[in-house]
């Protein structure tokens, strides 16, 4: 039994790489999703799309009761990898900078076990293999289309680079922020560098902006707030001897409810036409919404720290991470549906895996295909070899 557990984990390590060399990105996972599909159509297992290049996957189809659901996302980033890997990304600009084939992996590893022991167990298992999570809403769409009818709660993880390897983060309530996006344009009077007395400069006023924002998080939110305000994009002008007649600024803000993003919203509004005032400009903010906050169930997110301990004992729930982590999930979409729990799973071994995601430099640790595949095992109602 344990070589058959080795060569499940050596067979999904091996899946995992071929994958990271052929990136897609979000809602165009096609050869992904084709590849996911083959892997189930050799195991004998049931699926149908979902959400397009979705894929929902049926273990135990007859078991008692309503089904637990497992979640591994599928999609890649607009990044160039720089990692140097001999499973480095062949495909210019797009990159698993974020570890999702590895999470498709170890949910494919999880497939290919229960379905070997589908006699031992209790429960319908569903998996999900989720496109377009960076950003793209999949989750939400694929709950649209029928992954939750029937499932009574959910599963998901994801591993993180800068937790130490094994530490397991799954509070009983807030897990990771809500995110969204705001743009704001600026219109002055452009004219020449030499007088910027005949001018209202949109440059001035965008640098005068970005450090007002600044201010909402430290003085204009109670301090127990977990939110964040980050400008990430200046766009001005195309000569140096020329004062522009428009500034774009973008940004991204974290927050951890629904009540602190309306107040950070109203708040960068206020700030950015008051401060384009005092500098003559017209200021126009336009704010997009994104991902909800990732809020844990606190029976589902226990029972997934029990499964973790009988795996790393006692010191593996021991992670020492500030929470809630600033960074989003689209998981949050499943958690507002069913009761369920989503996980932050450490990766940094000290050899190489501590790059985080979204880096260039971000290379997923394969032996998180072991660990998360046992769990997800304990999570379904089975036992694994030692």
């Amino acid at each position: 039994m344990s070589s058959d557990w080795q060569g499940n984990i050596a067979a999904a390590t091996a899946f995992r790489r071929t994958l990271h060399q052929q990136p897609e990105l979000g809602w165009q996972e096609h050869n992904t999703a084709a590849a996911i599909r083959d892997e189930l159509d050799t195991l004998g297992i049931s699926w149908r799309s979902c959400a397009g290049t979705g894929t929902l996957a049926w273990i135990n189809a007859g078991g008692a009761g309503q089904a637990i659901a497992l979640r591994g996302d599928i999609d890649a980033l607009p990044i160039h990898e720089e990692t140097g890997k001999d499973w480095q990304s062949r495909i210019a600009g797009a990159m698993h900078a974020c570890g999702h084939d590895g999470h498709a992996a170890t949910l494919l590893a999880t497939a290919r076990w229960l379905k070997a022991h589908e006699a031992e167990l209790q429960r319908k298992i569903v998996l999900l293999f989720q496109p377009a999570e960076e950003g793209g809403h999949g989750a939400r769409e694929m709950i649209a289309d029928g992954a939750l009818d029937d499932v009574a709660e959910i599963y998901g993880w994801h591993n993180w680079p800068a937790l130490s390897y094994g530490a397991f983060a799954c509070p009983d309530e807030l897990v990771m922020c809500g995110n969204g996006t705001f743009t704001i344009r600026l219109q002055g009077v452009g004219g020449h560098a030499s007088q910027p007395e005949l001018c209202a400069d949109p440059v001035l006023a965008a640098s005068a902006i970005t450090l007002a924002l600044q201010q909402i998080c430290s003085r204009r939110l109670p301090p127990q707030k977990a939110a964040v305000i980050s400008v990430t994009r200046i766009q001005c002008g195309d000569a140096l001897t020329v004062i522009p007649q428009y500034a774009d600024i973008g940004g991204s803000i974290r927050v951890p409810d629904e009540d602190t993003r309306e107040r950070v919203n109203q708040l960068i509004t206020q700030v950015c036409q008051h401060t384009a005032a005092g500098y003559g400009v017209s200021c126009e903010v336009q704010h997009q919404q994104r991902y909800s906050a990732t809020i844990n169930h606190p029976q589902q997110a226990a029972f997934a720290r029990d499964c973790w301990r009988e795996i790393h004992g006692e010191a593996g729930l021991a992670h020492g991470q500030p929470l809630p982590i600033m960074a989003s999930e689209d998981f949050s979409y499943y958690l507002r549906e069913r009761p369920g729990a989503f996980a932050l799973i450490g990766s940094d071994d000290g050899e190489g895996h501590d790059a985080p995601c979204h880096s260039p430099h971000y290379d997923f640790n394969d032996r998180l295909i072991n660990d998360v595949c046992r769990w997800f095992c304990r999570l379904a109602g089975m036992r694994t070899p030692p």
